[in-house]
């Protein structure tokens, strides 16, 4: 989901609600403490070098059960930051505190903004000798098989 897609939403929404991929709910008294652009520059696993740049949600609960974040109050949060940071429609990665920090992507189901599980994988299956087929029989956890030399 992008950032217009996000606000599109919010403009039609009386509460912001936020689920995680098991379905919990995060508490009603959540902040969005930051709102921002990440952008990571890296080389993969076959020598090539890239570039991603996403808008990030930070959401946080503490013990403010009064506070409530009402949708245009983030809508401004996110106008404020487009305008200071020039944060452009991108693609919005959310981190979420629990046992660690959990980075998730985000989606919509008419009602609840819903938080996707995010996964790792093999930039360049080619240069590795991975098949599509064999990347999608490997465990969720894994992306390179130390058999390939790519890791």
């Amino acid at each position: 989901m992008r950032i217009n897609d996000v606000k599109e939403k919010l403009k039609k929404q009386d509460s912001i609600k936020f689920i995680l991929p098991n379905g919990e709910n995060i508490p009603l008294h959540f902040h969005v403490t930051e709102v921002g652009v990440v952008t990571k520059s890296f080389i993969d696993c076959g020598g090539t070098v890239r570039k991603d740049t996403v808008a990030n949600f930070q959401l946080w609960t503490a013990d403010d059960f009064d506070h409530r974040l009402a949708p245009q109050k983030l809508i401004e949060i996110i106008e404020l930051s487009e305008k200071v940071l020039e944060l452009q429609n991108l693609e919005i990665e959310v981190e979420y505190q629990s046992d660690t920090i959990g980075k998730f992507g985000l989606d919509f189901d008419g009602n609840n903004f819903l938080l996707i599980n995010t996964k790792t994988d093999c930039l360049d299956k080619d240069k590795c000798g991975i098949s599509e087929v064999e990347s999608k029989d490997m465990p969720a956890n894994t992306s390179c098989s130390p058999k390939t030399g790519c890791c």
